[in-house]
């Protein structure tokens, strides 16, 4: 059920009570519906007149009730939209108050036609929110056909080239509506997140369509990591002496031409600051020791 009321207040001054889920079952209300007498063309004048002229509510409550036996007809029709009879009945009920609250007798047409209309306009505006979680409809174009697609297409798999073109030239739109209308209402709604009823993870959209680097945890690692081969290098360098920093500066900081890192070798360190190639390695293991101190202690 949807939890509207299908019988509500046509004025601030009194309310209807009858609705599918008062009488304890769907099959018991439409039992209850057809029982109700219909109204000769003249008690509907006057009960009309009553309630247009006087805002007489038990007289609205009398057209009302002497056609929801047409609501339930018309509901019936949209069953193979997949949604609860007893909700389509519920909206068409809405409908039919809507229409009794604007029906004028004096035009000289029955109630029954012009209810027709607003029932069935208040069922599809209620079969176009919840049919699918995607809108489906939401040009006139669109909604004519939508409505009208199940009952002229023929059979249950894909429509023709030769059948498309005939719905479309019927309907007044292009073909390739027809047909994307067609893939759109054939398709199921699929969750984004799965079912977990067995306690088994299940590969769902949401394990494809997250975008793991846009996680919180993730980005603030990066941000982390980027800062610490800029900002804390550079503050963790300033700590070493000249030749130190040099030495780890050639040796694991810089690029060549081809993007090799590490341009210095041992031995022309070594030649450069007249020492052996040992003593540069003890310098760059004792600055690489230094480092790493610097690195993890917080600026």
């Amino acid at each position: 059920m949807t939890g509207r009321t299908s019988l509500v207040p046509l004025s601030n001054a009194g309310a209807l009570a009858l609705h599918p889920g008062s009488l304890g079952s769907l099959d018991a209300y439409i039992t209850a519906v057809n029982q109700v007498p219909m109204l000769t063309p003249d008690e509907e004048l006057s009960l009309a007149r009553a309630f247009r002229e006087h805002e007489d509510l038990d007289a609205a409550r009398r057209l009302v009730l002497s056609h929801l036996r047409l609501v339930v007809a018309v509901a019936r029709n949209y069953l193979g939209y997949g949604l609860p009879h007893a909700d389509l009945i519920q909206e068409g009920n809405i409908g039919l108050m809507k229409a009794v609250k604007r029906f004028d007798p004096e035009r000289g047409v029955r109630l029954v036609s012009f209810a027709l209309h607003w029932i069935k306009a208040e069922i599809h505006e209620f079969i176009l929110r919840n049919w699918r979680l995607v809108k489906l409809a939401t040009t006139k174009a669109q909604r004519k056909l939508f409505f009208n697609l199940r009952s002229m297409k023929q059979g249950v798999g894909t429509m023709s080239q030769d059948e498309v073109a005939h719905i479309a030239r019927e309907l007044n739109v292009k073909p390739e509506e027809v047909a994307e209308m067609e893939t759109r209402m054939t398709g199921a709604d699929l969750s984004l997140e799965g079912r977990n009823e067995d306690g088994e993870d299940e590969f769902a959209p949401i394990a494809y369509l997250a975008d793991a680097e846009a996680e919180p945890t993730r980005v603030l690692e990066r941000r982390q990591h980027e800062l610490l081969q800029t900002d804390g290098v550079r503050r963790a360098l300033e700590r070493l002496d000249e030749r130190s920093r040099r030495i780890i500066e050639t040796r694991w900081l810089e690029e060549d031409a081809d993007g090799n890192v590490g341009t210095a070798t041992l031995h022309e360190l070594a030649n450069e600051f007249g020492v052996s190639a040992e003593r540069i390695r003890q310098i760059e293991v004792k600055a690489l020791q230094k480092l790493r101190v610097a690195l993890e202690t917080p600026a």
